[in-house]
């Protein structure tokens, strides 16, 4: 005879089976097309600790098919991460509607949460079956990128094609990693440029990673594969805070490589034309450990940089003789900018080593609107609520001086080394236009012009009059700037964890 529970049991089991062959049926694996190497679920386990990722909605669908997109949240080194990662397998993770507002749910998760954002970005673009709802449902996605970026950190990663309303959404995260060779950014593909240009072009012509990495500069970083990019990821976010105003990830402080520290004194070059590399500044200065270089390819002629001082995250500006002579040009004082900007949103402190020779000249940069863009420059920092720490190192010239992080724009605490030059221009141009008459006139010129230039070095130029006056906190050696640093910053985040 059955009774009451063998029936319930056998519903039970009924309603088991069916669950299960729904999850089974939600979750196969599809063999990844084209130059992918993962399916969306494995990038996502790739980017988690394991074990720890938990899906959002995991059994909607899209007109009995998946939604195109894995949303949920996960840990990176034990602190919370919301993942949102396009599902190629289904519509070429095209942004439907449905798509779209899986994605907006998690996004409000991490806006509400505190928890920053990674996309792993692989879409044709906006699903054309959708209509003006795909469009909608994208607009409703870039309106919660901006909302987020003064909440939490957003990091894009591009592991495949991101056409038309795709491309918008990494443009308006803070950091966009690219796959070289596989991932793709851009408006119109080569099939609708040909039909509307005549021009033919590749996809890596048009968005690959290395015309964004280093000629654009929309995205950030290019690495080599999907793995690449997602370890890349991790160590990012390592020196990241979660979410604005959220303690900093610190780290057990490590002192600088003892061999760059003996080298410090003597890594600038006395005479203010011989080129260095100011990454043996930051050898000498820094934790010794890992740095991040963002946005390495581009712009060279300043250094964009995630450290440590410490054991505390921090931002490093830092002109680059080694490329063009550290001097600010339009793309690099964009570049710049948006990295102070970035670091001033989530409280990380900006330490700021100064060797430049002015803003470029010329009718090309006027044209690109140097004016402008070195304003943004200023503003970023005037703008910005994070520690700021300047060190002039050898020249700060003219209008670029102020721009890298002077004590005008608020800068906390600004340093000089001895051997600095502080001035409106160079030696060499400033006696030129103060002694026009008297080099004319000289039966040498050039010895006149080099004698009036070393007096004007001496007695103009060096940062003892700046730090008379107060506008310098004080004249400093190579080998005392660690200490300094240090010093100041314990003070500025002292009660922060």
């Amino acid at each position: 005879m059955v009774t009451q529970l063998d029936l319930a049991a056998l519903d039970a089991t009924t309603h088991r089976s069916a669950l299960t062959q729904r999850r089974r049926d939600r979750m196969a694996r599809i063999e990844p097309r084209g130059a992918r190497e993962h399916t969306a679920r494995e990038r996502v386990e790739l980017l988690v600790d394991a074990g720890s990722f938990v899906e959002i909605t995991p059994l909607r669908t899209a007109d009995g098919k998946g939604t195109g997109v894995l949303t949920g949240w996960g840990r990176v080194d034990g602190r919370s991460v919301v993942v949102i990662a396009h599902d190629a397998a289904v519509a070429s993770g095209a942004i439907g509607a449905v798509f779209a507002s899986a994605v907006v749910k998690a996004q409000r998760l991490a806006i509400d949460r505190g928890f920053p954002i990674v996309y792993l970005n692989d879409s044709g673009g906006a699903r054309v079956p959708d209509g003006v709802f795909a469009l909608h449902g994208c607009g409703e996605i870039f309106t919660l990128n901006v909302v987020a970026q003064r909440r939490v950190p957003q990091i894009s990663v591009i592991l495949g094609p991101c056409a038309g309303a795709a491309a918008y959404s990494p443009a308006l995260t803070d950091w966009t990693i690219m796959v070289k060779g596989h991932g793709h950014m851009f408006l119109t593909g080569p099939d609708i440029v040909k039909a509307a240009t005549g021009e033919d072009a590749t996809s890596d012509e048009i968005g690959g990673s290395q015309l964004h990495t280093v000629k654009s500069g929309v995205a950030h970083l290019e690495v080599e594969d999907e793995a690449a990019a997602l370890a890349e990821t991790r160590r990012l976010l390592s020196f990241l805070p979660s979410h604005a105003g959220a303690p900093m990830p610190v780290v057990d402080a490590v002192e600088p490589d003892a061999e760059a520290v003996s080298a410090l004194p003597f890594v600038v070059p006395e005479k203010a034309s011989v080129v260095f590399d100011m990454n043996q500044v930051l050898d000498g200065v820094l934790d010794e450990g890992e740095r991040f270089e963002l946005m390495p390819e581009h712009a060279r002629s300043i250094l964009t940089v995630l450290g440590r001082l410490d054991g505390r995250p921090v931002g490093i500006i830092a002109n680059q003789p080694a490329a063009r002579g550290g001097i600010l040009d339009s793309l690099a004082s964009v570049k710049a900018a948006r990295f102070v900007e970035f670091c001033g949103r989530f409280g990380l402190p900006v330490v700021t080593f100064v060797d430049v020779p002015g803003f470029l000249p010329g009718t090309v940069e006027e044209g690109r609107g140097v004016i402008t863009h070195g304003a943004k420059l200023l503003k970023a920092y005037i703008e910005s609520s994070a520690p700021v720490l300047t060190v002039v190192v050898r020249k700060a010239y003219g209008g670029a001086y102020i721009a890298m992080g002077a004590k005008s724009l608020g800068a906390d605490f600004q340093w000089a080394w001895s051997n600095a030059e502080i001035a409106v221009m160079g030696p060499g141009g400033a006696v030129t236009l103060l002694h026009r008459r008297a080099l004319a006139a000289a039966d040498d010129p050039i010895t006149l012009r080099d004698e009036l230039a070393a007096e004007y070095r001496e007695e103009v130029a060096r940062p003892y009059i700046a730090a008379e006056s107060g506008i310098v906190d004080d004249v400093i050696v190579p080998e005392e700037t660690r200490g300094r640093l240090s010093d100041a910053l314990r003070m500025l985040t002292a009660g922060q964890a």
